[in-house]
């Protein structure tokens, strides 16, 4: 392998850790996957009905995580001609994508679950489901 290969090897490596890093700010956070999957589930929600199907978060919270997800366009803001005006909130054509993502990582957080649970039984027979629900949270 030449040093040219080696060195456009490495610019490709580094390529794709700055895309994972990118990635995984963009989907970091508390809520972004929960408001994801409420979306995804419901379709448009309006902003109270968010507030209800994400619960316990409060209204500011949500508001400032509507805003990063719809600046960087993971979601449309839609503001509705209706008498009181109301607004409301839909996955955008480029959030699907991301949905392949959501599904592996739910699959591997219910796998990953099940593996903690099953250790914590061999190790400890007797433990309580209260004692896999602390180490797992």
């Amino acid at each position: 392998m030449d040093v040219q290969t080696c060195e456009n090897d490495l610019l490709a490596l580094k390529e794709k850790g700055l895309a994972l890093r990118d990635a995984i700010d963009l989907l970091s956070g508390k809520w972004k996957f929960c408001i994801m999957l409420n979306l995804r589930k419901y379709g448009s929600l309006r902003f109270k009905d968010m507030l209800e199907t994400s619960k316990p978060i409060s209204p500011k919270i949500l508001a400032k995580e509507l805003q990063e997800m719809e600046d960087n366009f993971l979601i449309v803001r839609t503001v509705n001609d209706t008498r009181p005006i109301t607004v409301s909130y839909a996955l955008s054509q480029y959030a699907e994508e991301a949905n392949a993502v959501l599904s592996a990582l739910i699959e591997f957080g219910l796998n990953h679950r099940k593996m903690v649970k099953s250790s914590m039984t061999a190790i400890q027979p007797n433990h309580s489901e209260a004692d896999s629900r602390d180490v797992l949270r």
